[in-house]
């Protein structure tokens, strides 16, 4: 399991450092492949490569003659890269993938259970303000009932 948010910095050649927490189970439970895809939040999704691949899969199980299937499968399946962590635990973001979450410098590395998902650092902070807008009592439906 991934939890926590560690904040990063990609290096001059793209790369970012895996926390040291993370790599011996990255490199037990996939030798360190990865793959890499964009996800419609404007952040990248990392996912252990035995992870990824039934989503892959059940994506490509969508009708691609529905057009929000078909748009979601170029989304995600079509941007997924396989990446493989570097004998110093780093991790290269390809330049469209830097492009599409607008990454530049700082990041923000967020464990979501089975993956990761990496922000822009300004992004995510204007991530959590949104998700601050619960304080109010306006909760979604499937919410209520639920406690911490």
């Amino acid at each position: 399991m991934f939890r926590g948010i560690t904040q990063l910095c990609l290096d001059s050649k793209s790369r970012f450092a895996v926390p040291a927490k993370y790599r011996e189970e990255l490199l037990s439970s996939c030798a360190g492949n990865l793959v890499i895809t964009a996800d419609p939040s404007r952040c990248l999704l990392i996912y252990p490569q035995p992870s990824w691949e039934p989503i892959e899969k059940k994506l490509n199980s969508l009708s691609s003659f529905n057009p929000q299937s078909r748009s979601l499968q170029r989304l995600i399946v079509g941007n997924a890269c396989d990446v493989e962590m570097d004998s110093a635990g780093r991790v290269l973001v390809v330049a469209p993938l830097r492009q599409f979450a607008s990454l530049v410098k700082d990041i923000v590395l967020v464990g979501q259970g089975e993956k990761f998902e990496l922000w822009d650092a300004e992004k995510w902070n204007q991530e959590i303000e949104a998700a601050l807008v619960y304080k109010d009592g306006n909760m979604p439906p499937e919410l209520e009932g639920f406690s911490l």
